[in-house]
């Protein structure tokens, strides 16, 4: 967002510089939005699972896109291998997309000179957590309806971050009992319970872009 004048800044296209995969170098899509100030960090955020219409044209992975642009960071949302715009065949295998995300960040790190959050929806909140987690530069950790079963439960633990995990009260693959256990493990995290929304978000999108935009914000204050 310019902070002059209130305005949400465009995105860009960019091409993201992405792992080898049978001897080649993939290329990944991407959309990147600068931040309110030279210096302000960056927020990834990763797209669901690839094999059931994950992209990064996700109304939630949007709404994220949003929420960071309001809180003044610069975002990147990207496509994983073989989806949209992206090279190479899409994949299942975890490692596959921590390698995707991994590139991502690394792109964003290179853009941005503050400190990076790792976001992502689903799936993509999985990566996240292999992947961001255990990088210096990424200082919060941004989950939205992350599987339970499919979250390293000990990298999290080990972060020394700020964490938010969103999902709704009616999500029957991210259940809140469950991530509400898991929140309490957390040295620095909460979980933000929509009500009367579930997995894949077809109501809740305001609620879910209200309390991203105001925990991003929060956090990018206290780091200026």
């Amino acid at each position: 967002m310019d902070r002059g004048t209130g305005k949400v800044l465009e995105e860009r296209s960019v091409v993201i510089a992405g792992p080898s995969a049978s001897g080649t170098a993939l290329a990944l899509d991407g959309l990147y939005r600068a931040g309110a100030s030279p210096r302000a960090g960056g927020v990834l955020i990763a797209a669901p699972h690839p094999l059931y219409g994950g992209s990064m044209e996700s109304p939630v992975v949007t709404e994220l896109g949003f929420a960071a642009a309001r809180a003044g960071l610069a975002s990147l949302r990207f496509d994983w291998r073989g989806v949209g715009g992206s090279t190479g065949t899409p994949s299942g295998d975890e490692r596959d997309h921590d390698a995707d995300y991994a590139a991502a960040l690394q792109h964003l790190a290179d853009t941005v000179p503050g400190a990076l959050c790792a976001a992502g929806y689903s799936a993509g909140a999985a990566a996240a957590v292999r992947v961001g987690a255990r990088e210096p530069r990424v200082e919060s950790l941004l989950l939205v309806a992350p599987p339970p079963e499919r979250l390293d439960a000990g990298v999290l633990a080990d972060f020394r971050g700020r964490v938010l995990l969103i999902a709704g009260d009616r999500d029957l693959l991210a259940p809140v009992a469950a991530l509400r256990v898991l929140a309490r493990s957390l040295v620095s995290g909460r979980l933000d319970c929509l009500p009367e929304v579930d997995h894949f978000f077809g109501t809740g999108l305001a609620d879910l872009s209200y309390a991203a935009s105001v925990w991003l914000e929060a956090g990018a204050e206290s780091d200026a």
